[in-house]
């Protein structure tokens, strides 16, 4: 491919620009399109939102950690392509000025987007639509009347049409721009990966993004996942599913909300909307990092990582993958293909713990899995994330509940444990004392949590 392709407000653009190159930069700095505001430029203020529509539907996206190769065969929508034709205002622009919803107006043109695609989708759950968009000065409550005052007007015309036209996709594929890389097939990108093990695989770039935005990276050469649809299924086989390496965030929420609904809200405060429908849970794994949320949840559910190394596949427990603080059990030109998890795990219970409750990293993540049988532990699986430098099983605790009655006696003996299986750090997000007084009340949490006592805050009532 020796350029991208897309539609930009419904006109075709090609741009051949560096690899890394972001969309916000391009938006601004080429295209004069400054309603998409630069904030923080790492994925958390929303105020460069826009929509990027494809087969899978619309979504909202943060522009400036968006690199203009994931828009391949796409259509974007930035502020001013919300408007139609003929100057016509989108519902939730006319109800953002009937109720007040804008004051300084930097953070205005992402909500709007936000608001326009969460109307295209018929999606009424405001709060968390907007929970990845920040506003310092109007404060949400006239935000939020203006969103459910235009759910009942009809979807503007011109955001109904195709999203493609078949120019976009004339047979481009493969090589952006030298040193970068584009695969379609699983098969393509092992060999690809094989032969280049120094490149930079990336997929949702919600990570790798902030390389180029705030440490100003090189990353060459490049291998953009996004096209590998291989890597974007979830399936079913028997008692297990297997989750493909590039599955995003917002589709594995989805897909397991009716088997692990506490796994599903962990994932529904992971980072917000704009981050998860980029996000892939392969990324999330591969990147090693002590406080992603997602890997506690996938071991104490007994997750079984898949990677492959050119023709060669392997497996092992996702706890095994993680060797030490950023340092996983991955050779060199291997990649995460998949992950398999069970079906079954009706005890499965998961606990994030941060100072925000919407869109901020975890002090402390906990997820339990506990069989009884007769009121004895027979089984458990614990493990934590922000305990140590990496997501890691509580075995000692574990080895003291099993085979013990399942009662309050047990739980508080058990908490002892928890000091021989971490040290956790002091950071700016929590002491290691506070760490570990969390971790041994989680605990308890739990043990309430399975009897039926209210635990989350959001349900107990004074």
């Amino acid at each position: 491919m020796e350029h991208v392709a897309f539609l930009l407000n419904g006109t075709q653009v090609q741009v051949t620009d560096a690899p890394t190159r972001t969309l916000l930069d391009y938006l601004r700095e080429t295209r004069g399109l400054c309603g998409t505001k630069e904030g923080c430029n790492e994925g958390d203020c929303g105020a460069c939102t826009v929509m990027v529509t494809d087969e899978g539907g619309a979504r909202a996206l943060n522009a400036c950690i968006l690199f203009l190769p994931q828009l391949h065969g796409k259509s974007v929508r930035t502020v001013e392509g919300l408007t139609g034709p003929n100057g016509e205002p989108h519902p939730v622009q006319t109800t953002m000025i009937t109720h007040h919803g804008s004051q300084c107006g930097f953070c205005t043109p992402g909500f709007v987007v936000s608001m326009a695609v969460a109307h295209l989708n018929g999606d009424k759950d405001h709060d968390t639509t907007l929970a990845g968009n920040l506003c310092r000065c109007t404060g949400y409550a006239p935000i939020i009347r203006a969103a459910e005052a235009a759910e009942a007007a009809p979807v503007p015309d011109w955001l109904q049409s195709s999203f493609i036209s078949a120019q976009v996709l004339s047979g481009d594929r493969g090589q952006t721009a030298p040193g970068a890389f584009r695969p379609t097939t699983v098969d393509e990108l092992a060999i690809l990966y094989a032969a280049h093990p120094d490149a930079t695989l990336i997929a949702g770039a919600t990570d790798v993004g902030l390389w180029v935005t705030k440490q100003l990276r090189d990353l060459s050469p490049v291998v953009f996942l996004n096209g590998v649809n291989d890597l974007q299924t979830i399936a079913r086989v028997q008692d297990r599913l297997r989750v493909g390496a590039g599955v995003t965030i917002t589709d594995l929420m989805a897909a397991i909300k009716p088997l692990h609904p506490s796994f599903a809200e962990l994932l529904r405060r992971y980072a917000s909307v704009q981050v998860r429908n980029a996000a892939t849970i392969g990324g999330n794994i591969a990147n090693g990092s002590p406080i992603g949320d997602g890997p506690p949840a996938l071991i104490a559910l007994g997750a079984t990582l898949h990677l492959r190394q050119g023709i060669t596949r392997r497996e092992m427990p996702l706890e095994a993958f993680f060797l030490d603080y950023r340092k996983q059990d991955r050779l060199p030109g291997e990649f995460v293909e998949a992950i398999t998890i069970p079906t079954e795990a009706p005890t499965l219970r998961c606990y994030k713990i941060s100072k925000r409750f919407d869109q901020d990293i975890s002090a402390v993540c906990g997820c339990f899995n506990i069989t009884t049988e007769r009121g004895i532990v027979t089984a458990a699986r614990i493990a934590f994330g922000g305990m140590a430098g990496i997501p890691k099983r509580a075995t000692s605790v574990e080895n003291a509940l099993i085979g013990q009655p399942w009662t309050l006696p047990t739980i508080t003996t058990a908490t002892a444990a928890f000091a021989t299986d971490f040290q956790p750090l002091t950071d700016m997000r929590a002491s290691a004392a506070y760490r570990l007084t969390v971790a041994e009340n989680l605990l308890s949490r739990y043990f309430h949590d399975l009897a039926g006592t209210p635990t989350n805050v959001l349900e107990v009532q004074p």
